[in-house]
């Protein structure tokens, strides 16, 4: 093809050089494909849900009237940016920390203070786990309008928890909040918490303290001087007891050994009575009767070889029989 050049005294000058065929309908043509594809970037886009995602899909031409209009989507999702927004939230269990202590969950006091029925204000670090369920995602967003769930965690379910916290320590004394009640009181809280967010798929699974609540030192202890007198009483109680039925067991021994006693003295006393009543005379003839005949079957026919003297009390030999 032709293509001018300068020449050497400034002026212009033909320079031929080969011709490649087709040259302009491949420049055109690469024109066209890199147009198509800086338009499609701009119209499509094309992501994917990652396993324990899920996105929802937005119409940012808001004709969406409500959560069930909003389409749930999962693996690759192919959507133009112009007209729609796709928002992902994870579903696993996301576990968060407000305590005091800035090494742990943000670096401030993230503590949370409410006030019992007495109005006395009460500090706590808390520990709360939560799960969406896929399947109101929607529900979700249009209830929240939020596309971060760190933004929900600290910033909305923060507020519903400290609020919980305060509606159901109104009922209950600072004793009771502080000792055995606690656990009472925390399945309370979480019951009003999950009842304030389950509707829109988020499912509390665990909410507790970490550590024991905080009041007053004096408050503190006289909490746990009236626990150790409670104990101290109930020992006593339980000793006292111990002793009582160590006691009743040994008397129920004795009373059980004298009549057991008494049972066999009567016992044998009635086998005397009925020995004597059959004691009649011809009954002891048969007695002396089977005694001698006993003597005479054990005797050996020899007669003594001594015999005492009569009256004298002298022991003769007598003479064997030759």
């Amino acid at each position: 093809m032709d293509v001018f050049r300068r020449g050497e005294n400034g002026g212009p000058e033909f320079t031929i050089r080969p011709n490649i065929p087709g040259l302009r309908n491949i420049i055109v043509l690469a024109v066209i494909i890199v147009v198509v594809l800086l338009v499609m970037s701009l119209v499509l886009r094309v992501t994917r849900i990652e396993a324990g995602h899920v996105g929802v899909e937005i119409n940012l031409a808001g004709r969406q009237r409500g959560a069930s209009e909003i389409p749930v989507r999962t693996g690759w999702v192919v959507y133009s940016p112009l007209t729609t927004q796709i928002i992902e939230f994870p579903t696993y269990v996301q576990t968060v920390k407000w305590t005091r202590d800035t090494n742990e969950g943000h670096p401030a006091n993230e503590e949370m203070g409410f006030n019992s029925k007495e109005g006395m204000e009460i500090f706590v670090d808390v520990s709360l786990s939560y799960a969406i369920d896929p399947s109101k995602a929607p529900d979700f967003y249009v209830k929240y309008r939020v596309d971060d769930l760190d933004r929900f965690t600290h910033g909305i379910l923060r507020d519903i928890v400290r609020n919980s916290l305060n509606e159901v320590a109104s009922t209950y004394v600072v004793e009771d909040i502080y000792g055995e009640g606690k656990a009472e009181f925390l399945h309370k809280v979480q019951a009003m918490i999950e009842q304030k967010v389950a509707p829109v798929g988020v499912g509390v699974q665990q909410f507790g303290f970490i550590g024991a609540p905080r009041v007053p030192p004096v408050i503190a202890t006289a909490i746990t001087a009236k626990a150790q007198a409670i104990q101290q009483a109930e020992r006593a109680r339980n000793e006292l007891a111990t002793t009582q039925a160590e006691a009743a067991k040994k008397i129920a021994e004795a009373e059980g050994e004298a009549k057991s006693l008494v049972m066999r003295a009567q016992g044998e006393a009635d086998a005397n009575r009925i020995r004597q009543n059959s004691l009649t005379p011809q009954l002891l003839d048969l007695r002396r009767i089977e005694n001698n005949r006993a003597l005479i079957d054990k005797w050996n026919g020899q007669l003594p070889t001594v015999e005492a003297g009569q009256g004298s009390g002298m022991i003769l030999q007598l003479p064997k029989p030759q």
